[in-house]
C-alpha cells in the first residue's frame, strides 16, 4: 500500500511540475502553441513514431489525434526504416518522441525529414538533444521523478508525455470546432457510441406514438393508453401543437365516477416535458434522471410531437 501511494504522489508531483512548467516556461509554452498551429495548419497527416515506452505513447497519442478530427497513424521507427517512410510526404508531420532525445532508431527518421522538408514536433526532456535540434517545434518536459524506486522504468515521464500529447489534441479539436456528432462518426459502436445516439434514432414515430386530440373523452384515453404501451398519451389542440398528457399519476389524482365521461382536458397535465430529436442520447437520459419521468415527447420546432422516447429505449441501446 505504501508503495502504491507513493507512485500515485510522484504521478500527481509530475503533472503539477508540468503545468507549473507551462506558467512559468515561455519557451515551453510557446512550443505547445506552435505544435497545435503547425498541425492545424498542415494539410497532410500527422505522423507518430517513438521507441519502448514512448512508442506505446506514440500509439495513444496517434489514436487520439486520430478519434478526435485529426488524421494520424503511428509508424514505428524500424518499419520506417524498412519502406514505410515512403507513407511520409512533406505535406505530414512527425511526432517523434524520446524522453533522452538521442533515440538511435529515430536517425533514420530525422535524416528522412531533413531531405524531404517534413517539419518536426518533437517530445523530449532535453533541449540539447539530437531530437530537440533537429525539431522545427521541440516540446521540451521538465525533468522530474519516475516512480520506479530505481529511477529506470519510465513511469512518471511516460505519463508528461502523454498529458502533453493529450493536450495538443484537444487543442486542436476545438481549434477545429469538432462536435459530439463529430464523434460520433468516429465512435459509432460500444458505450461511447450509445451515448452519442441522437434521440430521434431511437424514438417511436407516425402510428406507435399514443395521442389524442383536445375534446376527446378519457375513456379513448384509456385505450390509447393501454395499446400504444408508453404509460402516457399526449393531447394535441386543432393546430397539432401538444399541449398536455395524461399519465398513470393523472388517472390516480382524477379518479371518480365519472372519470371516463371528462374530456382529455380536464385531466391532462399540462405543460409537459419534451425534448428535442437532436439531442444526445446521454443528454435525454440526465434530463429524464433530473425531472424524474420515463417517457418524453419529441417535438418539432413548432410544438408538434414528432416521436415518443421511453427510457428503456435508452437502456436498450446501452445509455447508462
Amino acid at each position: 500500500m505504501e508503495s502504491i501511494g507513493r507512485t500515485l504522489t510522484t504521478a500527481m508531483v509530475g503533472i503539477k511540475a508540468l503545468t507549473d512548467h507551462l506558467g512559468s516556461d515561455e519557451a515551453f509554452a510557446r512550443s505547445v502553441v506552435d505544435a497545435v498551429e503547425l498541425i492545424g495548419e498542415s494539410q497532410g497527416r500527422v505522423v507518430v513514431s517513438g521507441v519502448g515506452k514512448s512508442g506505446h505513447i506514440g500509439r495513444k497519442i496517434a489514436a487520439t489525434l486520430a478519434s478526435t478530427g485529426t488524421s494520424a497513424y503511428f509508424v514505428h521507427p524500424t518499419e520506417a526504416s524498412h519502406g514505410d517512410l515512403g507513407m511520409v510526404t512533406s505535406q505530414d508531420v512527425l511526432i517523434l518522441l524520446s524522453w533522452s532525445g538521442e533515440t538511435a532508431e529515430l536517425a533514420n527518421m530525422l535524416t528522412y525529414a531533413k531531405r524531404f522538408n517534413v517539419p518536426i514536433v518533437s517530445i523530449c526532456a532535453n533541449r540539447d538533444s539530437v531530437l530537440a535540434r533537429n525539431s522545427e517545434v521541440p516540446i521540451v518536459l521538465p525533468k522530474v521523478q519516475e516512480a520506479c524506486p530505481h529511477g529506470l522504468a519510465p513511469t512518471t515521464s511516460a505519463m508528461l508525455q502523454l498529458a502533453v500529447g493529450d493536450a495538443v489534441a484537444i487543442a486542436l479539436l476545438e481549434r477545429r470546432g469538432f462536435s459530439a456528432e463529430d464523434f460520433k462518426t468516429f465512435h459509432p459502436g460500444g458505450k461511447l457510441g450509445a451515448q452519442l445516439r441522437l434521440v430521434r434514432e431511437l424514438a417511436h414515430e407516425g402510428a406507435q406514438m399514443p395521442l389524442l386530440q383536445t375534446g376527446r373523452p378519457m375513456s379513448e384515453a384509456l385505450i390509447e393508453m393501454s395499446s400504444k404501451g408508453f404509460g402516457v398519451v399526449g393531447i394535441v389542440d386543432d393546430t397539432g401543437k401538444l399541449v398536455g398528457v395524461i399519465t398513470d399519476g393523472d388517472l390516480r389524482r382524477h379518479m371518480s365516477g365519472d372519470l371516463l365521461q371528462q374530456p382529455v382536458e380536464a385531466v391532462m397535465s399540462r405543460n409537459p416535458r419534451v425534448i428535442r430529436g437532436d439531442v444526445l442520447a446521454s443528454g435525454a437520459m440526465e434530463f429524464m434522471q433530473q425531472h424524474k419521468v420515463t417517457v418524453l415527447f419529441v417535438v418539432g420546432d413548432g410544438g408538434a410531437p414528432v416521436s415518443i422516447l421511453h427510457i428503456h429505449d435508452l437502456l436498450r441501446a446501452g445509455v447508462v
